[in-house]
């Protein structure tokens, strides 16, 4: 299996990019192909005293930056370290898409360069985010601020399915996240999708509030793009702080120094729970092909474990049980 990794996407690129390609040759048995100005691939590989071994280097020039246009990525910047990614996917020269760059651009590569799904009419930005449960996934986390009530239907379907291929939840439980647990809250958007998820099948639990969902109360959770990136944006506002208050607390005193050596055990257990490294990246499910979205300021293990994510992704099928389930509920047709 071949993963094309955008080299110089990202904060901490290229190097993290490439110790985390290393990493993910030698666990997961995958061949990798990084994209961006090759002479500096090679340079920062025999600083860093690293194999190439299993990995190919695809010259491509300059980068799009955040401030750019996203749609560049289809033809001005269309030979960047990004877009030549996006081009071996789509030439079969490779089997999936890894990148921490623009948020942005991927999401217009995803949908304008690899194309959609059949049937799918905008793909969903779905990050794991860390919970009670270990993980859950929240569709859309901004691909898509304004939605229609069957595209949530479909930000479900496929949430479930990657829940349970990828993450290993039987049956996941889905919630349409409200402002109340009553049926009548909300926008007429909610009210019309909450119709539709309860007639879908799926494991729909129903309205679910914000503060319940890191609590465990659902596996994936659905909303439109705005609402989600700000609940996404929240999330991890409250994790730096949190991290931030305990290190200020446990580690403040003499006293406080003591116990929290006997406490280390757990610290350092929630500490990984809650580490968004440890996920790795976040789907765009939808995308005809598998394409992932890395954090921005990732490091080894992210980008090491987004290339896992993406392995398990291809083995799995995801995109065809996602075509498979669209089409058995007639979604497809409903959409086009």
């Amino acid at each position: 299996m071949k993963i094309a990794v955008d080299a110089f996407g990202g904060d901490n690129a290229p190097d993290e990019v490439i110790k985390g390609a290393v990493e993910a040759v030698q666990m997961y048995g995958v061949n990798i192909i990084l994209t961006g100005d090759e002479n500096k691939i090679h340079e920062r590989f025999k600083a860093l005293g690293l194999s190439e071994n299993g990995i190919e280097v695809v010259h491509a020039d300059g980068v799009i930056e955040i401030e750019d246009n996203p749609l560049d990525i289809r033809k001005a910047k269309k030979d960047c370290s990004m877009g030549k990614a996006f081009q071996l996917v789509v030439s079969g020269e490779a089997d999936a898409f890894v990148s921490a760059g623009s948020t942005a651009a991927i999401v217009v590569g995803g949908t304008m360069v690899t194309g959609r799904l059949k049937g799918v009419k905008r793909p969903s930005l779905t990050p794991l985010i860390p919970g009670a449960n270990g993980a859950y996934l929240l569709t859309d986390g901004g691909a898509n601020s304004e939605c229609r009530p069957e595209m949530l239907l479909q930000f479900a379907v496929m949430g479930s399915i990657y829940m349970e291929k990828v993450m290993g939840i039987r049956n996941p439980r889905v919630g349409l996240l409200n402002i109340g647990a009553e049926e009548e809250k909300g926008r007429e958007l909610e009210h019309e999708a909450h119709k539709l998820l309860k007639a879908s099948g799926l494991n729909f639990v129903g309205n679910t509030e914000a503060r319940e969902v890191p609590l465990g109360a659902v596996d994936v959770i659905v909303t439109d793009g705005f609402t989600g990136n700000i609940y996404l944006k929240t999330v991890e506002g409250m994790g730096k702080y949190m991290k931030k208050a305990l290190k200020e607390t446990i580690f403040g005193g003499g006293l406080a120094k003591i116990g929290a050596l006997f406490s280390m055990k757990g610290i350092k257990a929630v500490t990984k729970q809650m580490d968004y490294r440890e996920t790795g990246g976040s789907p765009l499910l939808g995308a005809a092909k598998p394409v992932f979205k890395a954090h921005g300021s990732s490091d080894a293990l992210a980008f090491r474990n987004a290339i896992r994510q993406a392995k398990e992704f291809v083995e799995n099928d995801i995109n065809g049980e996602i075509e498979k389930a669209l089409a058995a509920m007639g979604t497809e047709k409903e959409m086009v």
